[in-house]
Formats: C-alpha cells, structure tokens, sequence
C-alpha cells in the first residue's frame, strides 16, 4: 500500500509540472505576439502629454501669482521687480 500512495503523488507532480510547463508556453508566445513596444510608446506619448500640460499649468500659475505680488508692491508703494528676477544685492549671507 505505500508504494500506491508514493505513485499517486508522483503522478500528482508529474500532472502539476506538465501543466505548469504548458501555461508557461502559452504565457510566453502571448509576450512575444503582445505589441508591448507600442505600448510602451503610447503610454510614454500619454505621459509625456500630461508632463506637458502640467508645466503649462504651473507656468500659468507662477505668473498669475507673480501678478498678484506686483501689483501689492505697487499698491503699497514699493517698485516691484519683473518676474523672474531676482534681488541679489544683500540675502543675508555669504557664498
């Protein structure tokens, strides 16, 4: 009776490593058929449209609130420096 039991899980492994093998095969011919550089190239297209868009948003931001800053200096008497310039004459501290 133990040599019964011993066949029974050998061939329980054989089953189990022959399937195995198979949807290994299969899983592996799907990759190669996939059109994973096209993929690929359209998600990077995506990203890079959203990149895009997200700079201009920020650009657009960074300007308004550049506006907003001006215009307070004006309104309170200071001279208001262009955006993107910067007051370098005394920060604090040396380099």
């Amino acid at each position: 009776m133990p040599v019964h039991g011993l066949v029974a899980k050998a061939a329980s492994t054989v089953v189990t490593g022959a399937v195995g093998a198979v949807a290994y095969d299969l899983a592996r011919a799907a990759v190669r058929r996939a059109p994973l550089r096209e993929g690929a190239v359209v998600v990077t297209s995506w990203g890079l449209r959203g990149t895009r868009r997200a700079e201009t948003v920020a650009e657009s931001a960074r300007l308004s609130v550049a506006d907003v800053v001006a215009e307070a200096r004006e309104r309170i008497g200071e001279e208001a420096t262009p955006p993107g310039t910067a007051d370098t004459a005394d920060h604090g501290h040396e380099h």
